[in-house]
Formats: structure tokens, C-alpha cells, sequence
């Protein structure tokens, strides 16, 4: 096989991981070439409501995991905790790269979270976040952002919000790591299942293709992400039951 074909989004950190990807399997496979196709996600085009409320995560992968089984695309990568924990009949993640940090950062012009004055506006889209910041800081404001890293960022810088959370392997990949004001450890903020960790994803049945992309797979990760997804599926069927008992 000579050449791949990768689908990607086009923001900034979807193309560092496509591009991190690229550059892995070209130097592992002298001869391979790993072309990328640029896919707009429904994601992508809607940012003006909360993710929650338009279909939640998978809406950033869903038009990629159609091309995927169109075989418009031979593989795709995926930041893992924006991948729904079914994944469509016919996709298989081939690789799980080693994970980066997977706690969040917030990101304010200085003060900490526990230095903000009551009131203060924080921008987040994640629920996650949202419930355990008003657990531990109920006199902030919470604020719905969303929008790339950088797109996020300039609205912090242009005075719209006091703070922001982000994933600090996001920013440590794109190189923002100094712009971290305070790391968010497990007491404050509980990380999303699979965050940190990349997700390569291919056809099934493409044997090919899942040959080349398992020298990227680091097993201690896929074993931590596989145990994290199985016991969030777990919960979400004990609390569907719980839900038709009622």
C-alpha cells in the first residue's frame, strides 16, 4: 500500500493530529504517503448552541465516519473524548497512541479559579465541567463557549470572559502550554473519559490498512480508554434502565 488517504477536520488541532499521524506512519512505512482530505463536520458548522442540545459529540464525527464507510477515506483520527462510546457498525479503532496529559487547565488573564470574585463570566460547553464548577464554585457565571482553540482563546483576551476551560492536551499540542493559569487535578475537575488519548480509527474489514496503523497502538493506553468507555456505556444502560422502571 503506497498511499492513505486521512480525513480530517480543519481546525488547528485536528490538523495537528492528522498531521502528527501523517508523519508517524510515513516514518515507520518508508514508501507510504498519507494524503489529507479535509471533511466539515456538522460540529464544525454549528456554534451557536450548546453541543448538548444538537446531538451532542458526535457531531463531529459523524460526517467523517460516513466518508469512512463510503471508502471516500481510508482513516481517520479522532480526539478520543469526542468519540461516541458506540462506534458506527463497520468503523474499529486501529491504534490508540499513547495519551497526553488528561486533566483540563483553566485559562484566565491571572487569577485563579479560587481567586475570582463572585460573578466572574467562564466559558465552557462542556456539562462535565459546567456541574462541577458550579459544585465548587457556585458564585461564578457560567458561559456557553464554543469554537477552536484559538477562536476561544482571543475571546478570553478580548474581555468577553474572565476564564476558560480547556483540555490541556489540546494546548499542550498546539504549543499554549505557558498560557495555562492553573491545572485542574481530579479534586476540582474529574477529566472526560478517553480525554487526552488520540483515536485512529479505519474500516473494519480493511485488514491493509489496520496493519499499518497498529505500529502507532500503545496497549497500557488502549487498555485504560477501553476500561474508561466500558464503564461509562455501563452506567448510561444502568441509568437508562433506571429511567424505564420508573
Amino acid at each position: 500500500m503506497s498511499n492513505l488517504r486521512l480525513g480530517t477536520r480543519g481546525s488547528a488541532l485536528a490538523l495537528w493530529q492528522a498531521n502528527w499521524t501523517k508523519s508517524q506512519l510515513e516514518k515507520q512505512w518508508p514508501g507510504l504517503t498519507v494524503e489529507l482530505v479535509a471533511i466539515k463536520t456538522s460540529g464544525d458548522k454549528i456554534l451557536d448552541v450548546p453541543l448538548a442540545k444538537i446531538g451532542g459529540k458526535g457531531l463531529f464525527t459523524k460526517e467523517i465516519d460516513e466518508a469512512l464507510l463510503d471508502a471516500r477515506i481510508d482513516l481517520a483520527v479522532h480526539s478520543l473524548k469526542d468519540v461516541p462510546f458506540q462506534l458506527p457498525d463497520g468503523i474499529d479503532f486501529a491504534a490508540i497512541p499513547e495519551r497526553e496529559d488528561p486533566r483540563d487547565v483553566f485559562i484566565s488573564n491571572g487569577p485563579t479559579l479560587q481567586e475570582l470574585p463572585a460573578g466572574a463570566r467562564i466559558g465552557t460547553s462542556s456539562l462535565r465541567r459546567q456541574v462541577q464548577l458550579r459544585h465548587h464554585f457556585p458564585a461564578l457565571h457560567l458561559e456557553t463557549l464554543r469554537g477552536n482553540i484559538d477562536t476561544r482563546l482571543r475571546k478570553l483576551a478580548s474581555g468577553e470572559f474572565d476564564g476558560i476551560i480547556l483540555a490541556a492536551a489540546g494546548i499542550k499540542r498546539l504549543g499554549y502550554e505557558q498560557r495555562s493559569t492553573q491545572i485542574l487535578n481530579d479534586d476540582i475537575m474529574i477529566s472526560a473519559v478517553g480525554q487526552g488519548a488520540l483515536g485512529i480509527v479505519c474500516r473494519s474489514a480493511d485488514a491493509s490498512t489496520r496493519a499499518v496503523l497498529q505500529v502507532l497502538d500503545h496497549v497500557p493506553t488502549r487498555t485504560a480508554v477501553t476500561e474508561e468507555r466500558g464503564l461509562l456505556r455501563a452506567a448510561r444502560f444502568r441509568l437508562l434502565e433506571e429511567l424505564l422502571s420508573m
